[in-house]
């Protein structure tokens, strides 16, 4: 059994989709991978519309059993954040109307947990996305690498169940699953399960 993650790295201009199917020994495997968006100067309420359509196309072609939305942070451009917050709330609101569990991932979160590093850049977390999904090459654009990140990342953090069940920290609230050994783990899982491991101490 599996998990089917769906991540999501909202933006108006770009909000990259992707699905990963997650087994229980972590390895992952790519279902889908796509970018929608609008152009600026595209009225707010059509841009809206143009996301709100896509995901609710994804959610009801990929049926999966966790949504993981990229946390809003603050950034210089107030812009952004707004465009931003916008675009996760028409995507959790999808979500909810199925009852589908959201869970929220911060960057920082989501480079640790795919690269070993907060601190990583795009490129970074994109080679990572592609040797744990085994690609060709590195999804294009840089959104949709992350949306995939993101989705590795819930299933990663959360401990994988398989359908019909959910995963600790997602909107049910739901027990946590046990976590399997870093036995046949990446550099990058071994390095994320060790610093989960300390901080249960």
């Amino acid at each position: 059994m599996s998990l089917r993650v769906l991540g999501v790295d909202p933006g108006l201009t770009r909000c990259g989709l992707g699905v990963v199917d997650v087994e229980r020994n972590r390895r992952a495997t790519l279902v889908a991978v796509g970018v929608v968006g609008t152009e600026a100067g595209t009225a707010l309420d059509a841009r809206l519309l143009v996301i709100a359509e896509a995901i609710d196309l994804w959610l009801d072609t990929h049926k999966p059993d966790v949504l993981a939305v990229e946390r809003v942070f603050s950034q210089l451009n107030v812009s952004t954040v707004m465009g931003t917050a916008q675009a996760s709330g028409v995507v959790i609101a999808a979500a909810a109307r199925r009852g589908i569990p959201v869970a929220l991932h911060t960057p920082t979160e989501v480079k640790a947990a795919v690269t070993g590093s907060g601190g990583a850049n795009k490129d970074a977390v994109g080679k990572m996305v592609t040797k744990i999904l085994r690609l060709d090459a590195p999804p294009k654009p840089a959104d949709a690498a992350d949306a995939l990140a993101l989705a590795l990342t819930h299933a990663w953090r959360r401990g994988v169940a398989g359908p019909g069940q959910t995963t600790a920290g997602s909107a049910s609230g739901a027990r946590a699953i046990a976590r399997p050994p870093t036995a046949g783990l990446t550099p990058a899982q071994r390095l994320w399960a060790e610093a989960e491991a300390r901080a249960r101490r």
